[in-house]
């Protein structure tokens, strides 16, 4: 079964009857979404572990992704599960598994098996660490090499992967020309630059498009249009190289959308405040109203440590401005591997970003939970507060630490509560 097949057919599939109940969206319209390539559903058919389904795009709410995953320095797969677990708990609504230390692909299988939530990877970071393991040069890597991994991947059962395709000749030549400080940030829109420059030959994964294709079709894999060429620093958002791709990805999604496969499109990285709409805007112009998804994006580069705050500003605005799906930072960006703490942090700072950008864009459906909080803190209801939070641990350890002389107030206004002395005039 494959999803904009049957919607294309007018047929509505138990998956898109889910989303409906959970997005509170009619039928008729969500299945026309999805036929037109507005709505995708994480879904792969070949993974018989049950999963939550979970769709993006036009109408839904905005979603959030939490990257895990081992490196060469850090391999503890008990570890990266102890994080998708967090993540899980927390709200993320997808996982990443970008694994590239140890024995990769098992990583990937258990992450597969053990997630309650879709699973997305990057199949080029297999080529990668295959050629490092085996001491080959990147004139080694040949295209087949590429779709292999591809082909991998998919077997194993992934929802969606990550494909560079937009990084290609004419767009690498742009970058060398231009004046960036960053260059290309993406590990794998580096490699894919390193190797057409020593290959001296096209993108394979542009060039062989059609077989990614396929090869996704086959389980009604998502395709995820990987942004290559993404901003690493906000000098260089917003020029020639980042939109050349996104024209190129725009027109990629269009040729996958034509044999029924599912696309999402990836966004900038680092961008100002005030160039976000903008690229929001015309992301949905230049890629006909498909899904959007950003990292960030963050809004300054000065902020180690706090590099999910930054990132939840800017995601609020994108979110806001049309972008459907939020990639997590951590506190650990662009400085080690996140830990515990860490993946905690990140998620919960772009669920913030992710609700307020609902409250913005469908008001009272996303706003009731709020107001329903706001009537437990102006009856002082501390237990109902803690309960029904983002961080529910968190706001009771906070609680408990205060030491108050009334249980009604807080230790900050006291006697002085404003809720508290609310009652002496608003009285109904």
């Amino acid at each position: 079964m494959n999803q904009i097949t049957e919607a294309r057919a007018g047929n509505i599939t138990q998956e898109m009857a889910c989303v409906t109940r959970i997005e509170d969206i009619d039928q008729i319209v969500l299945r026309d979404h999805i036929a037109r390539g507005e709505v995708t559903i994480f879904r792969s058919t070949k993974n018989a572990t049950p999963k939550r389904i979970v769709a993006v795009g036009k109408g839904l709410s905005t979603k959030i992704n939490a990257n895990i995953g081992t490196s060469r320095d850090l391999n503890d797969l008990a570890f990266e599960i102890e994080k998708l677990r967090i993540a899980e708990h927390y709200g993320a609504d997808t996982v990443m598994d970008l694994s590239t230390g140890g024995d990769v692909r098992e990583n990937r299988k258990k992450i597969i098996d053990l997630s309650v939530i879709p699973v997305g990877t990057v199949p080029v970071y297999d080529v990668m660490f295959e050629m490092s393991s085996a001491g080959k040069k990147i004139t080694d890597v040949s295209d087949d090499d590429f779709l292999r991994a591809i082909e991998d991947h998919i077997e194993d059962g992934v929802d969606f992967i990550t494909v560079h395709c937009g990084v290609t000749e004419e767009v690498l030549r742009i970058v060398q020309a231009s004046e960036r400080l960053m260059g290309v940030v993406s590990r794998g829109g580096s490699f894919i630059c390193n190797w057409m420059q020593q290959n001296r030959r096209e993108n394979p994964l542009y060039r062989r498009f059609d077989d990614i294709v396929a090869l996704a079709k086959k389980y009604d894999v998502v395709l995820s249009l990987g942004d290559g060429l993404r901003p690493g620093a906000l000098h260089d958002a917003s020029d020639e190289a980042q939109f050349k791709e996104l024209m190129i990805l725009g027109e990629l999604q269009q040729r996958a959308l034509q044999h029924d496969v599912q696309v999402i499109i990836e966004g900038p990285g680092h961008v100002p405040l005030d160039q976000i709409e903008m690229n929001m805007k015309l992301q949905k112009k230049t890629c006909h109203n498909a899904p959007f998804y950003v990292l960030g994006p963050l809004v300054t580069d000065i902020a180690p440590g706090y590099d999910h705050i930054t990132a939840a500003i800017g995601g609020a605005l994108a979110a806001w401005s049309g972008a459907d799906y939020l990639c997590y930072v951590t506190p650990a960006e662009h400085l080690k591997l996140p830990d515990l703490k860490d993946v905690k942090e990140g998620v919960i700072a772009t669920k913030i970003a992710a609700h307020a950008a609902d409250i913005a864009k469908y008001g009272v459906k996303y706003r009731r939970r709020d107001d329903e909080f706001s009537k437990s803190r102006m009856q002082r209801d501390w237990e109902s507060q803690i309960k029904h939070g983002l961080d529910p641990e968190k706001a009771k350890a906070y609680r408990d630490a205060a030491r108050v002389k009334e249980n009604d107030t807080c230790s900050m206004c006291g006697e002085f509560c404003s809720a508290k002395l609310n009652e002496q005039f608003l009285k109904k």
